[in-house]
């Protein structure tokens, strides 16, 4: 029992560690934002609802888009940083949550000296249990620096999470975008022939007197502008494709390339159920910005703890003795131990304390307000999705009537010229309003396409860490 007696005040000073927390308690903020989402024409289809997003596994339906994100998700090295972000955040986070426990280290020596001229030996032999400095937490430091190791930690998650979302909505819009831009280079060629069919046909006429030097050198300014397109959209389609390929970060086989516009390569776009603050609480950004404010309080009780004492043990216990042989070291006598608690406290400072603990609640209101800026960042650019998704599908309605009344009108106009009622210049007119009517389709098309990305990825989707698999095939937890 005696032996222990010296080890109960390090005891009961250890249990009593930690008994004050002086940062604030923590509460969120209400989101700064309309407790619905915008309502009207131009949103008619925020009415169409589900219970949650689907995993992108689900979203993407077209075959080949989704080996091309699959490829990019383990390939992509921005995203590969920060998953190794997460993995030092967690690192560090393990360092600063060990100061929470005294460190405790075997020692043991072994001292010989040599006496009268090498008449003799002694040795003398130490064996001890040492705790080095230990801070007893009375005020929440440690506690809150360990607390500002999480968050900063989790947000490293966070923004994993974010990145791979981005991640996925920027290859299925490159995707797209590719897909677009080869429908128009093929629009272009087909443009071509048909120009370099009706510029023979000028030259033919205007050779043997029945076409003027202005339709003939008018058919030559159509043919060579399409000529141009197509270099234009080739270079476009190569561009695309070195686009997609960085973000994949690697080669992408010709096989898994869409060769024209795939208008339903995703799910319809649709909202998941609940108010707007509910919802965009799943964006892992906005779930970053709260841990900001989170780790923000815990900052303060950290600036708080430096106007009270600071407590710290040294302890040591073990054996000591000088005789001539190692197993004599644990003989009846030859114990030790020493207990050494120091107190620092604060005095004068010249102001720092005070200047920290100013400094801390102005971060902590840089915080909420950043926490805030963020939730009305989402809200507008869902609202804006959803302006989109509200008006795309009539726009689509009206490009696919106005193309084919501008092809109609073509085939009309060169009819009528070569029937001799009309002059070329018609029939200029009417070709180019049929190709911009084309490539507007095109590009209504795409917008229709990316559209439903778009929401996708506002509301938070794809964000979801898929976890590895363990040696038996399950998911480790």
């Amino acid at each position: 029992m005696k032996k222990l007696l010296p080890i109960l005040p390090l005891a009961a000073a250890m249990i009593l560690s930690g008994c004050v927390n002086l940062a604030p308690d923590y509460e969120r903020p209400a989101a700064p934002v309309a407790d619905q989402w915008p309502m009207g024409e131009s949103y008619k289809t925020s009415e169409m609802k589900r219970e949650s997003l689907p995993e992108w596994q689900d979203f993407i339906r077209d075959e080949r888009l989704h080996k091309v994100i699959e490829l990019a998700l383990a390939n992509n090295r921005d995203l590969r940083i920060s998953a190794l972000n997460v993995e030092k955040a967690r690192a560090l986070y393990g360092v600063q949550r060990a100061e929470l426990f005294p460190t405790v280290a075997a020692r043991a020596s072994n001292t010989a000296s040599d006496v009268r001229g090498g008449m003799s030996t002694t040795h003398s032999y130490t064996a001890q249990l040492a705790m080095s400095s230990y801070e007893l937490d009375f005020f929440g430091r440690v506690r809150n620096l360990t607390e500002q190791a999480l968050q900063s930690y989790l947000q490293s998650e966070d923004a994993q999470r974010t990145a791979q979302g981005s991640l996925i909505a920027e290859v299925a819009m490159a995707w797209l975008t590719l897909s677009a831009d080869r429908a128009q280079l093929t629009l272009q060629e087909e443009t071509l022939k048909s120009q370099e069919e009706s510029f023979r046909l000028v030259e033919e006429s205007y050779k043997y007197g029945a076409a003027s030097q202005l339709d003939y050198e008018q058919a030559r300014t159509t043919v060579a502008a399409a000529r141009a397109q197509i270099a234009s959209y080739v270079r476009a389609v190569a561009q695309d494709r070195n686009a997609l390929e960085l973000l994949v970060g690697a080669k992408v086989d010709e096989a898994l390339l869409p060769e024209t516009l795939v208008l339903d390569s995703t799910l319809p776009a649709s909202m998941p159920d609940g108010v707007p603050s509910e919802v965009l609480l799943n964006r892992p950004d906005i779930m970053s910005a709260e841990r900001g404010m989170i780790s923000a309080n815990a900052n303060i009780g950290v600036a708080r703890a430096a106007f009270f004492p600071s407590i710290s043990l040294t302890a040591a216990a073990g054996s000591t003795g000088g005789a001539m042989h190692l197993s004599d070291l644990f003989a009846k006598g030859t114990g030790i131990w020493n207990f050494a608690p120091s107190i620092s406290l604060p005095i004068f400072t010249g102001g720092a304390n005070l200047a920290n603990l100013r400094a801390a609640e102005a971060s902590q209101q840089i915080a909420a307000a950043t926490y805030e800026k963020s939730i009305q960042t989402a809200f507008r650019e869902v609202a804006d999705a959803l302006a989109t998704e509200g008006t795309v599908e009539r726009e689509l309605a009206a490009r696919r009537d106005y193309a084919e009344a501008a092809g109609r009108a073509y085939e009309l106009s060169n009819s009528r010229y070569k029937h001799g009622a009309a002059a070329y210049t018609e029939v200029l007119d009417a070709q180019r309003a049929k190709v911009s009517a084309d490539q507007q389709l095109i590009t209504a098309e795409l917008a229709r396409a990316s559209s439903m990305v778009t929401l996708y990825k506002v509301l938070g989707g794809g964000t979801r860490i898929a976890q590895p698999a363990a040696a038996d095939g399950k998911v480790s937890e």
